[in-house]
C-alpha cells in the first residue's frame, strides 16, 4: 500500500507517465475513500490531490475519466541488493541446519506414551 513520502510511477493510459512523491494521505468524506496529494516531480513542480479507494492505494488499476490509470511503487537499486541478499543469506542459514541435522522434532505423541 502506498504510503506518505514513497515514489511512485504513475502509468497514464498503459504507459509510464509521471514519477510523483507521495505527500499526504488523509481520510475523504466518503468511507473507505482517501485524498492523496501527490508531488508531481516534472518541471516545475506540481501538487494534484486524488481522491483514491483503498485498492487503488494498493497498486489496483483504475479510470479516470475513461483513461486507465495505475500506481507503481518505485523501489530503489540499492534496496532491490539488499533484501536480495538478505534473503539469500536466510536460504543459506536454513540450507545449512538441514545439513547440519542438529534440528530435531520431538513427537509430542510418542512422549505421552512413555
Amino acid at each position: 500500500m502506498a504510503a506518505i513520502n514513497d515514489i511512485i510511477l504513475v502509468h497514464v493510459d498503459n504507459k509510464p507517465g509521471f514519477y510523483a512523491r507521495v505527500e499526504d494521505i488523509s481520510p475523504d468524506v466518503k468511507p473507505g475513500w482517501w485524498q492523496v496529494r501527490l508531488l508531481v516531480l516534472t518541471f516545475p513542480l506540481q501538487v494534484f490531490t486524488w481522491i483514491l479507494d483503498e485498492f487503488q492505494l494498493e497498486y489496483a488499476p483504475f479510470t479516470m475519466g475513461g483513461t486507465p490509470i495505475r500506481l507503481e511503487p518505485v523501489v530503489s537499486p540499492l534496496e532491490e541488493e539488499r533484501l536480495q541478499q538478505e534473503q539469500q543469506d536466510l536460504e543459506e542459514r536454513k540450507r545449512q541446519r538441514q545439513e547440519s541435522g542438529s534440528s530435531k522434532v520431538v513427537s509430542l505423541a510418542d512422549r505421552r506414551k512413555k
